[in-house]
């Protein structure tokens, strides 16, 4: 398995990304080609990719991880794991946390949040194995326009 840091936009970069977001649900938008440049100029996200089994082989997993200062410290969040469904169960997205991990880490990030929809059961407990707790907090959103 290879897991990867995304530098440039090209054209199997959005494939991939326009064929593994609607995994999400189907109420995700896809991204346009210009919101993923802008993802990839971004100083404060990184977009990883999973090849497996191999280096050579196809891209069957993407995840985001961004990175900031705040007053208290560098905060990290993990955003968007995806891996297709015709490969999982394979430590992929396992992978994936892992070097989204070292990369807070170097950034001295003093540690890593993700959410993840309770309804994906897998997911939940792959992340509880791997470390990750789960807070006792109050989500919010306010939806704009």
């Amino acid at each position: 398995m290879f897991i990867g840091k995304v530098s440039e936009l090209t054209g199997e970069i959005y494939e991939v990304v326009c064929r593994l977001v609607p995994q999400l649900g189907a109420h995700k938008v896809i991204p346009t080609q210009d919101d993923l440049t802008a993802l990839l100029n971004s100083e404060a996200s990184t977009l990883l990719v999973a090849r497996y089994p191999d280096e050579e082989s196809k891209i069957v997993g993407i995840l985001t991880i961004s990175i900031y200062q705040v007053p208290t410290g560098v905060r990290s969040i993990v955003e968007d794991v995806i891996v297709d469904s015709s490969v999982r169960r394979r430590g992929i997205a396992k992978a994936l946390m892992k070097a989204a991990i070292e990369i807070a880490r170097d950034a001295g990030a003093n540690g890593v949040a993700l959410t993840s929809n309770f309804q994906r059961v897998e997911a939940n407990l792959m992340y509880q194995n791997m470390g990750f707790a789960k807070r006792e907090t109050n989500t919010y959103f306010y939806k704009l326009k």
